[in-house]
């Protein structure tokens, strides 16, 4: 398809042969249209790049590393992909993937493309029309919950990725692993920073039994059901997805939800809103329906916020360090710091 007809809402269009990619489409997904692709960035992130692709009445998801030159062996999508082959047909909220291809002819890293999901993702609002469902706010919650449980219930080695992580030793590995990013990528002292780490590593709990990990669960990557907003249909980004410990699934869960009665408010959410479940509701659900011990859970909710707050001091060292250029990290500092307090008060705070 000639580019004249061909609409592409990106600033990449000189980062990415797009015909290519249209004629490749066309050639491993069978009976599309013939009509001109169009191409839309969707909001860009911190991490992978995501592009919804449609031609005619079919829509498809690209998702590939960012441009520019990027730490080896990060923002691997190919691994992505292959998780989403082997967990769809077991737990279809997880995107069908349809391709995955490394060509240098279409663009310069490597890509997949996957289902298009359609319905609802809530950031940081309720859409007005949603407002009179009844409960909906609570059934949204227990939602998120049951999807968790649903997930960390799947067999791992039924499905075929039982090579996928290494259970044994999971929490130190991940322990020892994000003190040493930290300190990789540090730009200011912060005081507590020492008095987390030594916490952390000398009140490492024994894990339940393993399971699918997802590692970045929270509300903001799941999708709703349009016509049904407390049903959860999608669950996105799996590019951190392994086997190990589910309890660190649920203090990522419970770090992104934000209850306006807890002292746990550094990230916002929606959940802040009112109506939602709070943080020890939905520990407490979470125990009942999964059956697990949460007795140590300060330990993987001081964890849940210590990650985060080294997830964003990686990327503000490389926006310190002129590697980066992004106006929204200016301040991320503040962020860290508030992060690594509600790290810090989730050790001394009774939390379920």
């Amino acid at each position: 398809m000639s580019k004249q007809n061909r609409k592409v809402t990106v600033e990449a269009e000189a980062e990415i042969n797009w015909e290519a990619l249209e004629t490749l489409i066309h050639s491993d997904i069978y009976g599309l249209e013939t009509e001109p692709m169009h191409v839309t960035q969707f909001t860009e992130g911190y991490s992978n790049l995501t592009f919804l692709l449609k031609i005619g009445n079919w829509e498809g998801v690209m998702r590939r590393p960012p441009f520019g030159k990027i730490p080896e062996r990060a923002h691997d999508v190919e691994r992505e992909f292959r998780i989403l082959e082997k967990i769809n047909p077991e737990f279809p909220l997880a995107p069908k993937p349809y391709l995955y291809k490394d060509q240098s002819e279409i663009m310069d890293k490597h890509f997949y493309i996957m289902e298009k999901k359609t319905g609802i993702v809530l950031d940081d609002n309720i859409p007005s029309f949603y407002e009179n469902s009844p409960n909906l706010r609570h059934k949204i919650s227990e939602s998120v919950v049951d999807t968790l449980v649903q997930l960390h219930s799947v067999d791992y080695q039924k499905v075929g990725l039982d090579s996928l992580g290494k259970p044994d030793g999971y929490l130190e590995r991940q322990v020892h692993g994000w003190i040493k990013r930290y300190h990789a990528s540090q730009t200011d002292e912060i005081e507590i920073v020492n008095k987390i780490e030594k916490w952390l590593t000398t009140n490492i709990p024994a894990s339940p039994k393993p399971t699918i990990v997802h590692n970045d669960y929270k509300l903001n990557n799941m999708m709703l059901s349009l016509s049904d907003p407390g049903k959860v249909i999608a669950l996105f980004d799996w590019e951190l997805c392994t086997v190990g410990d589910p309890l660190t699934d649920l203090g990522a869960a419970i770090c992104y939800w934000k209850d306006e009665n807890d002292p746990f408010t550094t990230i916002n959410s929606v959940t802040s809103l009112g109506g939602f479940i709070s943080r020890k509701e939905f520990m407490e659900m979470y125990a009942k329906k999964s059956g697990r011990d949460l007795s140590n859970f300060n330990f993987y909710l001081a964890l849940a916020y210590f990650k985060t707050a080294v997830i964003l001091q990686q990327i503000y060292y490389r926006w310190k360090n002129g590697h980066l250029q992004d106006d929204r990290i200016i301040n991320l500092d503040i962020s860290i710091k508030n992060l690594l307090n509600s790290s810090y008060e989730s050790i001394h705070t009774k939390v379920i």
